[in-house]
């Protein structure tokens, strides 16, 4: 694939193209899937960027590259969603990827493998822990609204697949569980959700 030109001006008018070349409106519910699913990649590119930036702060190296590990492979897989949502059903190829129940079970190895680290929770948390952890509560609720784009869009569309649906739902689970691992391997500080005491009944 090469790419010369990066403007078009075809989309002037709140039209884009879809894969096949079928013209669609930009506020279209399987734009605003695969759209969704082009955010989440740029902050999943913001937890990278500042999970190797932490190793100045003297966070542990083996950390570091084992978390960049997963979210290079997320990045693709992610890339990999966003070009089967931007397919419609009939210009799909003999062959073309499209994640699915490899790309899930590895999800579920690697949230087994970090859930092992981790205490037992014991109390609601709070988004952040440290800078890595904050971004990656930012993509966990990200990946919520994705999966709840693909979700209408496959109330509304036959043919969409579900393989989509499957690896965000699983997905905001890697990066709830990521993110708690993150802040203790990097030796940040978690916040507690303080619940409120229940006043007595006279």
């Amino acid at each position: 694939m090469r790419i010369t030109k990066v403007y078009t001006r075809t989309g002037d008018r709140g039209n884009t193209r879809l894969v096949g070349g079928t013209s669609t409106r930009k506020d279209a519910p399987r734009i605003e899937a695969y759209g969704t699913v082009d955010e989440l990649n740029s902050v999943v590119g913001l937890v990278r960027t500042w999970n190797l930036r932490s190793e100045a702060d003297g966070a542990p190296k083996a950390a570091i590259e084992r978390l960049d590990t997963m979210l290079a492979r997320i990045q693709n897989d992610l890339f990999n969603v966003g070009s089967d949502l931007a397919t419609p059903a009939d210009s799909r190829w003999e062959g073309m990827y499209r994640v699915g129940d490899a790309d899930v079970t590895r999800l579920e190895e690697w949230i087994d493998a970090l859930n092992a680290d981790l205490p037992p929770l014991k109390e609601f948390i709070l988004p952040g822990g440290g800078l890595v952890g904050a971004h990656f509560h930012q993509a966990r609720t990200v990946c919520r609204r994705g999966e709840r784009r693909v979700l209408t869009l496959m109330n509304l569309e036959d043919n969409v697949g579900d393989g989509a649906l499957r690896y965000l739902n699983r997905l905001s689970d890697y990066f709830f569980v990521a993110g708690r691992w993150a802040a203790k391997a990097l030796g940040e500080d978690e916040f507690l959700w303080e619940r409120p005491h229940k006043k007595r009944k006279r």
